[in-house]
């Protein structure tokens, strides 16, 4: 199973991205896939999760601004950033809970990072 994070740049303070999780190889189901980011010197965070049934948690910096969506057909999962300050520069990395067979329960895979810059 590999995990492909994509979707980063460089945009000024307001601009959006979008940024994408693709979950592949030998998949039965994905259960919650979860994004998380990690500025400069600080440690990383969770920018918010989204489960297979649709439950979504986000952290209370990216309320009203950023958007989880999945979809379940691709094993993929979206982040729609609006508003985007500096303060959202960030490495952005992504887990996914992935059963490989129909028994035997879930595995957190990670996908690699992909970096995101906001500034003028």
């Amino acid at each position: 199973v590999q995990l492909q994070a994509s979707g980063g740049g460089s945009v000024q303070p307001g601009g959006s991205l979008r940024l994408s999780c693709a979950a592949s190889g030998s998949i039965f189901s994905v259960n919650v896939m979860t994004w998380y980011r990690q500025a400069p010197g600080k440690q990383r965070e969770l920018v918010g999760s989204i489960a297979r049934g649709g439950r979504i948690n986000y952290a209370d910096s990216v309320k009203g601004r950023f958007t989880i969506s999945r979809d379940n057909s691709k094993n993929t999962m979206f982040l729609q950033m609006n508003s985007l300050q500096p303060e959202d520069t960030a490495v952005y990395t992504c887990n996914a809970e992935v059963a490989r067979l129909p028994v035997g329960g879930y595995e957190l895979f990670w996908g690699q990072e992909t970096q995101v810059t906001v500034s003028s």
